[in-house]
């Protein structure tokens, strides 16, 4: 069914893309390059027979040659050459501000990859919070990129709606609603001081727009790839109908109360903004503040949480958790999604081959290499738990996939810190805990699918 859902997809683009009508579309390559402006980087740029031609320069950061005017709703296509040995990508609704890390160009970018990760069509929110929309759980946009070949490109950018396209096939679903409108840029990628990769080249070229009536230009919806949704502290349309709900709802305390007290803590917390905080008090976990859990249990789901920690802070996700065990003293029991500054917080070198850094399951399963944006920005955490198979996530890549409740299990508990539990790890169900761990630590969109 989904094979068919496709083909009909791609005939839908084809249809929309060859409609005898043409007058809609408004080229961005003109006789020369003079309603482009190039910033950052020194990377070449040059129009050649109806194409922009970008090639790499070493010694320089990332160029980017800038549309003079800014787009907020629209439908961009253009086609793309690319050298497999580099990455690049197409900036849209972008900015550069002096106050800005001096005028760094940042926003949404349309991947432009040939690795074996695959992530061409993806989005990636440049020099601001990094991968929105990677391609690990899209297997066909994963194989929409001809490599050594021309590939067409196609972005619908509608308020807070962004998709995109490969080769008519259907690569990203994004909503977010960060920067309404900006400049589109052409990426040349920084090579660094790799003297070997000088002089390879990208190319674009039929890069066209559509600003005006664009609902009869748009390509049906169909939810046939996931759906992101960055939204704070608010569920899509489909994400409601697939189940999704929120575990808090930005304004109040309700559905969660301290983990020892039934009542949610008094003092320590902080809500503002649509932000839920942790306060700062030296590192320590604080007795009167303490972490909080929700008043209902869970069993098999998919829980995302988008977390923000200061520098040197330490905090974590429980999840399983159980609030009855080591009731009265210390913290409650469960697994844990470790929220930690792995390059300041001493807690990094502690444990065994890194398995208390962030992302891991703590004292028990180091991470996998990871994409951390850093104290000050958000990170978006993933767990998903179905029986008795668990992975985490961080910023749209795996970081920690397990069993739980076999020997291997068992055996691995019993090397760490919880080996004095019996049976740690294998409760059928239990609460979600946010942990307060005496630094500051901040939260949001956190929402939950039982499966």
């Amino acid at each position: 069914m989904k094979n068919l859902i496709y083909v009909l997809t791609v005939l839908i683009i084809v249809f929309v893309s060859c409609k005898p009508k043409e007058k809609q579309w408004e080229t961005l390559i003109g006789k020369d390059l003079s309603s482009w402006k190039q910033l950052n980087g020194s990377a070449i740029y040059e129009l050649k027979n109806g194409e922009i031609i970008g090639t790499t320069v070493a010694n320089t950061p990332n160029s980017f040659l800038c549309s003079n005017g800014n787009y907020g709703d629209f439908i961009l296509e253009f086609d793309t050459w690319f050298d497999p040995q580099m990455n690049s990508g197409v900036q849209f609704r972008s900015e550069s501000k002096p106050d800005y890390q001096n005028g760094r160009v940042h926003g949404y970018q349309v991947e432009l990859d040939p690795s074996e990760r695959a992530w061409s069509g993806g989005i990636y929110d440049e020099a601001r919070r990094g991968w929105l929309y990677p391609l690990d759980k899209n297997p066909e946009g994963q194989k929409a990129l001809k490599v050594k070949g021309w590939n067409h490109y196609r972005i619908e950018a509608i308020g807070n709606s962004i998709r995109t396209w490969v080769n008519g096939i259907p690569c990203a679903d994004l909503i977010d609603n960060m920067t309404p409108t900006g400049f589109i840029a052409l990426q040349v990628h920084s090579i660094g001081k790799d003297s070997t990769k000088t002089g390879l080249q990208v190319k674009w070229k039929n890069i066209r727009i559509i600003t005006k009536e664009l609902d009869k230009y748009i390509i049906p919806y169909s939810s046939v790839i996931p759906q992101y949704s960055f939204l704070n502290n608010t569920l899509t349309d489909r994400e409601v109908k697939e189940g999704w709900k929120l575990l808090w709802d930005g304004k109040t305390t309700n559905g969660w109360r301290g983990a020892k007290i039934a009542t949610f803590p008094s003092e320590g917390w902080v809500i503002k903004d649509g932000v839920l905080s942790t306060l700062e008090t030296g590192g320590g976990e604080s007795a009167a503040a303490g972490d909080i859990v929700t008043t209902q249990k869970y069993k098999n789901f998919e829980l995302i949480v988008d977390f923000n920690y200061n520098p040197n802070a330490n905090s974590g996700i429980k999840y399983l958790v159980d609030t009855e065990l080591n009731k009265g003293a210390g913290s409650s029991i469960g697994c844990e999604y470790q929220i930690l500054d792995d390059k300041l917080h001493p807690d990094a070198k502690e444990g065994n081959a890194g398995n208390r850094t962030l992302a891991g399951l703590y004292d028990l399963i180091a991470p996998l290499p990871k994409r951390d944006n850093g104290p000050g920005q958000w990170n978006r955490a993933t767990i998903i738990v179905n029986g008795n198979h668990v992975e985490h996530w961080l910023n749209g890549l795996k970081t920690v996939e397990y069993e739980r409740g076999n020997d291997a299990w068992r055996a691995l508990v019993a090397k760490s810190k919880y080996k004095v539990w019996p049976n740690f790890g294998e409760a059928a169900e239990g609460q979600i805990l946010l942990q307060e761990h005496g630094n500051a630590v901040s939260f949001k969109n956190v929402k939950i699918k039982e499966l």
